[in-house]
């Protein structure tokens, strides 16, 4: 059976994967996310994604690595998680009773035949329209400064959220849909990688 590594410190991510069949076993790339630049926030999350990807692939004779990198695109710039308490709160007022694309950037490296596949999932995120009590009750609890964006859709902040156009996954952090499509691309049948297969 292969083996799926998950290149990612992300509990939603391997949530997701577990709860889809999978058993990754996870290695987190330790890749400095501040040091990488990119054009724009598209191929920031697609470069970091590949990043982490190849630094736990490096390490490995075989294996499937699936390296991700989530950021929450607003007014053309990208935010990834705030780096404090202040920031939280400000990116909340920033994004109150507004749209913003929520990008995760996704890679796929077979180890063994030297190959690569990657693209990056986008989910319009329609956010409420928190008081400023609410927006300072939601970042008291700790979960907005652990996240892309500032925001969860399965824990607190889904309060907060009206609605999303596409994968919810992708919210998450890793789609399902997506993730199939780059298997695929490699030769690889999803079902085969199912714990139970």
């Amino acid at each position: 059976m292969t083996q799926i590594i998950l290149a990612s410190a992300s509990p939603a991510r391997l949530a997701l994967l577990r709860s889809a069949g999978l058993d990754p076993k996870v290695v987190v790339s330790g890749v400095d996310e501040e040091a990488v630049i990119a054009a724009g926030p598209s191929e920031l999350c697609l470069a970091l994604a590949r990043a982490k990807a190849a630094v736990v692939a490096r390490d490995l004779t075989d294996g499937l690595v699936i390296g991700c990198d989530s950021v929450l695109e607003l007014d053309g710039q990208a935010y990834g998680k705030p780096s404090s308490v202040e920031e939280a709160v400000s990116r909340w007022e920033s994004m109150r009773g507004r749209e913003g694309r929520l990008l995760t950037g996704h890679c796929v490296i077979d180890v063994a035949g030297g190959r690569e596949v990657a693209e990056v999932g986008a989910t319009v995120v329609r956010f409420g329209s928190p008081t400023d009590a609410e927006i300072a009750a939601y970042v008291a609890t700790g979960e907005p400064l652990h996240v892309a964006g500032a925001f969860t859709l399965d824990g607190a902040g889904g309060w907060f959220v009206d609605g999303i156009e596409g994968d919810h996954g992708n919210v998450l952090g890793i789609s399902l849909p997506l993730l199939r499509r780059l298997f695929a691309a490699l030769g690889v049948s999803v079902p085969t990688l199912w714990r139970n297969s």
